[in-house]
């Protein structure tokens, strides 16, 4: 069995990997918060067990066996995150830290049966892709970043990066979630940030005003509903 931390190098490593580049070890320090000779040290270890293809100083791959694991906890944790969003009603800031603390004592029966209770999701809470039970990802759809709708253009919520619980708490506040449409009212061109409409969906159907900066927008992503 393997322990947290091996598992949380593999996430990150899956989540950060693009078909034909390598993952490299600076990307990996500042996901997880450690140190360059910290995530050295696990690379090695996870080479010689051949979950990952390591070249020092480029980057790192996973190899078949890794990427296999590294589906399987991605497939827990979102499913897990999904439930504690959608069953528990945890907000959005919170899910990524407590499925990570049920993932790794959860069977595969277990998963299974919460995919079942919540209608087999495709994505997770923050627009993530969920494998399937073989490891297949769902079809995405075609996003932009919000910074890059015009303005009187509308688009709905697809994905938000999760990289930041500052980030993920001031989108609840703003009533900011997948499905939601936005719509840009204005550009402020001194700081390229944004004036919004997030639009409720029923019952308390409406619309609320905000503002956001360029650097938030940046993070959201969303499907054009509409355009000028």
């Amino acid at each position: 069995m393997f322990n947290i931390s091996k598992e949380d190098y593999l996430r990150v490593i899956y989540k950060n990997y693009t078909a034909g580049s390598l993952v490299t070890a600076t990307v990996i320090a500042d996901k997880l918060n450690v140190s360059n000779a910290a995530v050295t040290d696990m690379l090695k270890k996870l080479a010689k067990e051949k979950l990952i293809k390591y070249i020092p100083y480029k980057g790192v791959e996973l190899l078949q066996k890794g990427m296999e694991l590294a589906i399987s906890l991605v497939r827990r944790h979102r499913i897990w995150e999904t439930y504690l969003y959608k069953i528990i009603g945890l907000p959005l800031s919170m899910v990524d830290s407590e499925a990570e603390n049920l993932e790794h004592s959860s069977s595969d029966e277990l998963i299974n049966r919460l995919e079942e209770i919540l209608g087999y999701p495709e994505f997770d809470p923050h627009g993530d892709p969920i494998p399937s039970k073989k490891g297949i990802l769902p079809k995405k759809k075609k996003s932009i970043p919000l910074s890059e709708l015009e303005v009187d253009e509308q688009g709905a919520v697809l994905r938000v990066n999760d990289d930041s619980d500052e980030f993920l708490e001031h989108l609840t506040k703003l009533g900011i979630e997948l499905n939601r449409k936005i719509k840009v009212v204005e550009r402020r061109s001194f700081d390229n940030s944004l004036l919004i409409e997030v639009h409720a969906d029923a019952p308390l159907r409406g619309k609320k005003e905000h503002s956001i900066s360029e650097k938030y927008a940046k993070n959201i992503f969303v499907e054009v509903k509409s355009k000028k």
